[in-house]
């Protein structure tokens, strides 16, 4: 009897982890295919990982927040750990999403139609106090991974003309990353699965 019960929680156990790994796949899948499509300008960085290959870390506009553009901060505020943060997005003349507000915690209202909200962390220490400050959230989406080999090039192309990424957006602000654009033309696609 003990044999069958082992047998049993085993199953179990191996169909709760497949469900697990399972929702995290289909989860990124869905803000992927019906997520809001964003492009933002990148500045490039390092272009290695020594366990997964090629990548560009990549910088945003939105990764360096003026904090006279956060609505909601509490006079004389440092930032606390982990601390959510909203950044309102809207398209550029140059077909760029910007940054036009900022919330801690949520937005006080949902983004009109051409309008976009991005989701995001800021660490621990920023000085809030003066309106001329920045800060730096990350979002989950400051690497892009390439093809080996094709990193340092892409990298140093990205130095002489303008690179983008091509977000998803999900309801809620969560971001993927969707591909990896040379002006109009799609260098890299992620897949769905």
């Amino acid at each position: 009897m003990t044999g069958k019960r082992l047998i049993v929680a085993a199953l179990v156990l191996a169909l709760v982890q497949i469900g697990f790994l399972g929702w995290i796949i289909a989860g990124r899948a869905a803000i992927l295919r019906n997520g809001k499509e964003v492009v933002l300008k990148i500045e490039p960085v390092d272009p290695r990982d020594l366990l997964r290959g090629d990548y560009i870390s990549l910088g945003y506009d939105i990764s360096r927040i003026p904090v006279k553009l956060i609505a909601n901060i509490a006079p004389g505020k440092f930032s606390s750990d982990d601390t959510p943060i909203v950044v309102r997005l809207k398209k550029g003349a140059d077909a760029y999403w910007q940054p036009t507000a900022a919330w801690f915690g949520e937005a006080p209202a949902p983004a009109a139609a051409d309008e976009a909200d991005i989701r995001g962390r800021v660490a621990e220490g920023w000085d809030l106090r003066s309106p001329d400050m920045t800060i730096a959230p990350e979002y989950g989406i400051e690497r892009f991974y390439l093809p080996e080999g094709q990193g340092m090039a892409i990298q140093n192309d990205m130095r002489v003309r303008p690179f983008g990424i091509k977000l998803a957006l999900s309801a809620n602000g969560t971001a993927q990353i969707k591909a990896l654009m040379d002006g109009d033309k799609t260098l890299f696609e992620e897949p769905l699965y």
